[in-house]
């Protein structure tokens, strides 16, 4: 090829997924899940071992990703649709604005759903939501539309599945209709129609594992016949009536299948869920392959990362949002291009890392300038924080987090409840140190330390600087018409 129609730039391929915990990879060490891409990435590259998502639900994550501010920063911490970006230029304009092109296939979840947020164009699929109205057919997405072409328009939900809810059963349609084989297609095509003369800033991101719960037949198979670890419970877990207040609105046993559901059904949904995991691994294994046969893998920084985790059934938990690990805690591997000595290959790095860390750290491996409104950090450097904080949700719908690295307080402000858990020895925050007297200064400190972090409403829940909360409330179960959103059939 002509040395003025080849770039010299590194390009960026960015792989985003929704609802995969950090803890759920064979690089992280889990007995059962099997990511033989995601581990070969991780060998290649850098793995951050304490990675979060500090506000961790689809759209506020997302909005952090690609703006590199905290959720303080960028006006959101609550799952809140029909909200606009802040008026900065986001992580994909910062690329464009150094002559990079710049496409997205798959979930964006920004507002309005067209929405490019920076980038040249996109191919969105959004899971059924249908939130625009501005063009004749404007309610169906772009993966909507591919299956029309294919003759199964609005058959996306025939299956009966749900996009909230971990019930399962297989893939109803042909596998090359299956939105994971959609995305991973529709990316390798995006590269193969690049501009030569320009890098790339590749985002591929899969909806799933995001319900709904719908594995290929082939991955069930996999792991059909393995023997399945049991989720973690804790000695605060046990009892529904003792958990906090807010967790027992998300996972009200009255609105969600999974929280009334037999073992069997247990074992068969999160089995459907690995072989979630595995699928989107392998698929992302034929757009590597198709970018090292196009002869620019070795000049590529691949990032493998996910907006949040999920609970799917740890303490008896079907639900995203809460602070504890299989929630919060983000798979994060970043493969620079070959020879980068800033991330040595093979290294596990244990920094508390954050996902909106993502922006300025392709922005520094790219020589790309980080624009002075990013607040959160470059990890291709040797910087550290001392503590992470996090925080989702308003009023009683709010839960913060403070992580100094080792110890882990989680906030409920109503009835005042906090819970401590000393990650390094207890990782699957089995015990509840809140309680114990051994343990009444790191409690301590780690309070001051969030209430120096509060602002806005959170201001309530002090007097005289001391955490007093909101008052205690009733829990009440209700079952609600909607099945958390359930899709029906589209007629296209």
């Amino acid at each position: 090829m002509p040395e003025f129609i080849r770039s010299d730039k590194p390009n960026v391929l960015l792989i985003c997924t929704d609802h995969w915990s950090g803890l759920l990879t064979g690089d992280a060490g889990h007995p059962v899940v099997t990511t033989p891409t995601i581990d070969h990435l991780a060998r290649c590259g850098v793995s951050y071992a304490n990675a979060y998502s500090a506000c961790p639900s689809c759209i506020p994550a997302r909005r952090s990703l690609f703006t590199g501010m905290s959720p303080k920063a960028n006006g959101m911490r609550s799952f809140i649709d029909g909200v606009d970006f802040p008026e900065v230029p986001t992580l994909a304009q910062c690329f464009r604005d150094a002559g990079y092109q710049a496409y997205a296939v798959g979930k964006l979840h920004v507002y309005p759903q067209r929405n490019r947020i920076g980038f040249d164009d996109v191919l969105v699929e959004e899971q059924g939501r249908h939130v625009h109205h501005d063009i004749p057919d404007g309610m169906a997405d772009d993966y909507e539309l591919f299956l029309a072409e294919q003759g199964y328009g609005g058959q996306e939900y025939a299956s009966g599945m749900t996009q909230n809810d971990y019930i399962a059963r297989t893939w109803h349609l042909p596998e090359y209709c299956h939105p994971i084989n959609w995305a991973a297609r529709e990316m390798c095509k995006t590269i193969r129609r690049r501009d030569p003369r320009k890098p790339g800033f590749w985002y591929l991101s899969f909806s799933a594992p995001h319900p709904p719960n719908t594995p290929l037949q082939t991955y069930m198979e996999l792991y059909r016949d393995a023997p399945l670890d049991e989720p973690a419970g804790g000695n605060w877990s046990a009892d529904f009536d003792d958990l906090p207040y807010h967790i027992k609105t998300l996972s009200n046993p009255d609105n969600l299948a999974m929280a009334r559901a037999k073992h069997h059904e247990w074992e068969y949904s999160r089995r459907a869920y690995y072989a979630m995991l595995t699928h989107i691994d392998h698929q992302i294994r034929i757009v590597i392959g198709y970018l090292r046969e196009c002869g620019l893998l070795d000049n590529t920084i691949v990032v493998f990362t996910s907006d949040h985790g999920h609970m799917v059934g740890e303490h008896g938990l079907w639900c995203m949002t809460p602070f504890y690990e299989m929630s919060a805690k983000i798979p994060l591997v970043v493969m620079p291009v070959k020879g980068d000595k800033r991330l040595p290959e093979g290294t596990r790095d244990d920094r508390l890392a954050e996902f909106a860390d993502i922006m300025p750290t392709l922005l520094d491996l790219a020589g790309i300038p980080i624009p002075d409104y990013v607040d959160r950090q470059s990890l291709a450097g040797d910087r550290r924080r001392d503590e992470l904080y996090g925080e989702h949700g308003e009023g009683t719908a709010a839960m913060r987090m403070v992580h100094d690295g080792r110890f882990k307080l989680i906030y409920y402000p109503v009835g005042n409840q906090a819970q401590l858990f000393d990650i390094a020895d207890d990782p699957r925050e089995t015990r509840d140190l809140a309680g114990d007297s051994g343990f009444a200064d790191t409690l301590n400190r780690l309070k001051g330390r969030l209430v120096e972090h509060l602002y806005g409403e959170d201001l309530k829940w002090l007097k005289d600087g001391e955490l007093v909360g909101l008052p205690a409330r009733q829990y009440v179960p209700s079952a609600k018409r909607a099945m958390r959103g359930q899709r029906g059939l589209r007629f296209l």
